[in-house]
């Protein structure tokens, strides 16, 4: 089968297993203060250029947004997001089961817009509602796009204007960082957010996130919540290895680059079949629209994801690419698609 249904089914890259065996039987300290997290930390605030900052490593996403979205925002408050956002629809309600409401903004490319902001808290307008104190993006999106920096910037003033945090999902950051329409870096996201994670599960981690603190605002008793919340691992020099892997030597930079290789191969590919996309995306998430027949045929030889009919005789699918997709992959179902024409 070819394999093109997410990026994080491989185990890792092979530098990070390198690492983690090479330090395999270090005795450290736990619960992530231990010698490597502190390396990595350091490592990760050289890069945004910001001492200030607290760095704390989870294990995945989904753990880690419930668990700073809990910690940030009083049991009455409640988080702007876009409908398509992950915490809306691929955390089965963990943030509401923390007790705090998301209020979804309906969104055809899966991006917040400066303007929505306003709508929400001018709605939310007493106590007999909830009151909106966080606004939460992705970078890159659900649907492969990434905020532009003036979009950023944009977003930033209503949160200032509001009186709200921003956060930033960075579960595919480092696709969003390196793809060719990106006009962002880490500095730029550090100077503009409350906080953020560097995602490593879907580029090349075998787990792990690292979320950033940069707003002095949400860092006293942080790790309390993230012990109540689960996210404190016994072993988190296990976490701490593989960030300082990779962010030695570009690694992290050049695997997302990768991925966002070949999948410009493959959207190039199929656009020149003459299919259409659901959405313009630069990264290593790509949505073409094909004939229910070819897309059943396809799954035949090919993993993926249905995102969903278009009409009766058309459905969108998704193909993701990884740091560890093969260029023989991409020409493999380019050439099964015209086959199928």
């Amino acid at each position: 089968m070819i394999f093109f249904r997410n990026d994080y089914s491989e185990g890792a890259h092979p530098k990070v297993m390198e690492a983690l065996n090479t330090t395999n039987m270090k005795q450290t300290l736990g619960y992530g203060e231990d010698e490597y997290c502190a390396a990595a930390a350091e490592m990760i605030k050289n890069i945004i250029q910001r001492n200030d900052a607290e760095v704390h490593f989870l294990m995945a996403g989904t753990q880690t947004n419930f668990t700073a979205i809990s910690a940030f925002l009083r049991p009455h408050e409640a988080v702007i997001a876009p409908a398509r956002g992950h915490i809306c629809v691929h955390e089965t309600g963990a943030i509401e089961a923390t007790g705090h409401k998301i209020v979804a903004m309906p969104t055809d490319d899966a991006k917040l817009r400066a303007e929505q902001i306003d709508e929400a808290v001018l709605f939310h307008c007493d106590e007999h509602m909830v009151k909106p104190k966080m606004v939460y993006i992705t970078n890159t999106t659900e649907l492969g796009t990434i905020y532009t920096k003036t979009e950023l910037l944009e977003i930033r003033e209503r949160c200032d204007k509001y009186g709200l945090y921003l956060y930033m999902d960075g579960a595919r950051l480092a696709s969003a960082l390196t793809c060719e329409e990106n006009d962002l870096t880490l500095q730029d996201i550090a100077k503009l957010v409350d906080a953020f994670y560097i995602g490593g599960t879907k580029n090349g981690a075998l787990f792990g996130e690292a979320l950033v603190l940069l707003n002095k605002e949400l860092m006293p008793e942080f790790r309390y919540i993230l012990k109540q919340k689960g996210g404190m691992l016994a072993k988190g020099r296990l976490l701490g290895v593989q960030f300082e892997a990779l962010f030695k030597d570009n690694l992290y930079y050049d695997l997302a680059a990768h991925a966002n290789k070949m999948a410009k191969q493959l959207r190039e590919g199929i656009s020149a079949l003459g299919y259409s996309f659901i959405v313009d995306s630069p990264t290593n998430q790509i949505f073409p629209i094909f004939p229910n027949n070819m897309v059943a045929k396809l799954e035949e030889q090919c993993t993926f994801e249905l995102e969903r009919a278009m009409d009766e005789t058309h459905t969108c699918i998704r193909f993701v690419t990884s740091w560890a997709t093969p260029e023989e992959d991409v020409y493999k179902i380019l050439q099964l698609i015209k086959e199928l024409q």
